[in-house]
């Protein structure tokens, strides 16, 4: 995937080490990788091995991206599948790792990663994909006549390369969500006009009948003043009266609250 771009080409990177000019090396001079050939095709057309050395790093990813990492399609390639595919077009060419993958998933080796190679890889698994295209890399790089001189690298180049691509190819394509908790405020619940006005109700035959028991007692309060045996009469039925009174005023509280909990549920 192209989000492996960056990981992979600071891998290759050290692979590829910094200044080489070996004459028994195919591609000539390079620095970090980068040939004379590929500097002059995509930095600058008339470039020396001066300048190749002076190579900046948005110089060289510039040509990794676009000869290398594009043309294998790094970007459409599964994780861990890109990198070791990428590794494989830096050491021996694009064309020769397309054709590589191609025969690993079994499409037509024309070195062109398209739509039915593509379609071929996502049936198997990027495990299996990346061992088999790190051995025949091996078998290819054997066959070469320059193995004696330069098998024992390259053997610990594809080894490195298959470790870190089975670490990729273990790793999800895309980051999980981040699931980002938001609290949610509880509404009160609202009491609906009917249940306020029973409680109105409730409450007001509370008032009148506290006003009724209070006239009661004024008039026998009244009545007794001529006589103390009233006075007391009416003292007793007072008492009645309130001890009635507590217990309709509890059981009226008791009701409302009652309305509200069913409300509130």
């Amino acid at each position: 995937m192209d989000r492996n771009f960056a990981r992979a080409l600071s891998l290759v990177l050290k692979s590829e080490g910094l200044w080489s000019d070996n004459p028994a090396d195919p591609g000539g001079a390079t620095m970090k990788g980068v040939t004379l050939a590929n500097f002059r095709r995509y930095v600058k057309a008339d470039a020396t091995k001066a300048d190749l050395r002076k190579i900046s790093d948005d110089q060289v990813a510039t040509v990794y991206r676009r000869f290398y990492w594009d043309a294998v399609a790094g970007a459409q390639l599964p994780g861990g599948v890109d990198y070791a595919l990428f590794d494989y077009a830096v050491n021996s060419g694009p064309g020769r790792a397309a054709k590589c993958l191609q025969a690993v998933v079994g499409a037509k080796q024309d070195g062109k990663i398209g739509p039915d190679t593509l379609v071929k890889l996502k049936g198997m698994m990027r495990a299996t994909v990346v061992d088999e295209v790190c051995d025949q890399r091996m078998a290819f790089l054997k066959r070469l006549p320059t193995w004696k001189t330069f098998g024992k690298g390259w053997s610990s180049r594809v080894s490195s390369v298959r470790d870190e691509a089975m670490k990729m190819a273990a790793l999800p394509d895309a980051p999980p969500p981040v699931r980002v908790e938001v609290p949610v405020e509880v509404p009160k619940p609202v009491v609906p006009e009917k249940v306020e006005q029973k409680v109105k109700e409730k409450s007001g035959f509370l008032s009148w009948l506290t006003g009724l028991f209070g006239s009661g007692a004024i008039g026998l309060g009244w009545l007794g003043g001529m006589d103390w045996q009233a006075v007391l009469a009416g003292g007793v039925v007072l008492l009645v009266f309130l001890l009635i009174l507590l217990l309709l005023r509890s059981q009226i509280v008791a009701a409302v609250r009652q309305i509200k909990a069913e409300v509130a549920e």
